[in-house]
C-alpha cells in the first residue's frame, strides 16, 4: 500500500479498500445506491477513475476501458489486486505533485485545481464508491466527521457540472439532524438511510 501524503485522499483510499474487501465472494451482483449498477460495476467505475485521476497528472495512459460503462464481468479478476493497482497509480501521481504549485491537471471539470483541492476530488470518488459497496454489502458506513468534512468543501467546487453528466444525481433536500456524513452524501444525490431491501 503506498500512501500518497494527502490526508483526505490516503483516507479515502482505505475507505474504499476496506470496503472492497469485505464484499463476500456472492456480493459482486448486488444492487447499489449507484442507479443500476451492481457492486461489480461500482468498483471497476472507481478502480476507472482513480486511474483518470493518475494519467491526468502523469500523462501515462488512462484506463483501458469506459468507467461509466462498466461491465460488471469479474470472472477471472482478483478485486483487491484489481483495485490495488489503482489505488496504487493515483497516490504515487499525487505523492510527486509540487505542494506549492498553483494548479495541477484533472480529469474532472475545470480540468485545472489546487493541489489540495485535486488531491480531495480524487478522494471524494473514491470514498462515495466505497459508501457505495458497504451499504450494498450490509456494511456500516466507511464515512467519518473528519472525513465527511472535507470532502463536502471539494465537492461543492466540483459537482454542479458533473451533474450535468449524469455523474452525480440532483441533490437531495437537507434534512433537520443531518450530520456531517448524511449533509455531503445528500448534497452528492444519496439518500443517507439507502437500503437494498
Amino acid at each position: 500500500m503506498f500512501s500518497s501524503g494527502w490526508d483526505v485522499l490516503d483516507a479515502s483510499h482505505e475507505a474504499l479498500r476496506t470496503a472492497v474487501r469485505a464484499v463476500p465472494a456472492d456480493g459482486w451482483d448486488l444492487p447499489t445506491p449507484c442507479t443500476d449498477w451492481t457492486v461489480a460495476q461500482v468498483l471497476q467505475h472507481a478502480v476507472g477513475d482513480q486511474i483518470g485521476f493518475a494519467a491526468a497528472l502523469t500523462g501515462e495512459p488512462g484506463p483501458g476501458f469506459n468507467p461509466f460503462a462498466p461491465s460488471g464481468e469479474m470472472e477471472g479478476v482478483d478485486p483487491t489486486a484489481f483495485l490495488e493497482d489503482a489505488l496504487t497509480r493515483a497516490a504515487k501521481a499525487w505523492a510527486g505533485v509540487d505542494r506549492d504549485a498553483a494548479e495541477v491537471p484533472t480529469p474532472v471539470p475545470p480540468h485545472k485545481m489546487s493541489p489540495w483541492s485535486g488531491s480531495a476530488a480524487c478522494g471524494l470518488d473514491a470514498a462515495v464508491h466505497a459508501w457505495d459497496i458497504a451499504l450494498a454489502t450490509g456494511r456500516p458506513s466507511p464515512l467519518t466527521p473528519e472525513l465527511a468534512r472535507p470532502l463536502l468543501k471539494v465537492a461543492r467546487e466540483i459537482v454542479e457540472p458533473l451533474r450535468t453528466y449524469g455523474a452525480y444525481a440532483a441533490a437531495l433536500n437537507p434534512q433537520q439532524g443531518d450530520d456531517d456524513e448524511a449533509v455531503l452524501l445528500r448534497y452528492l444525490g444519496r439518500d443517507p438511510h439507502w437500503s437494498a431491501s
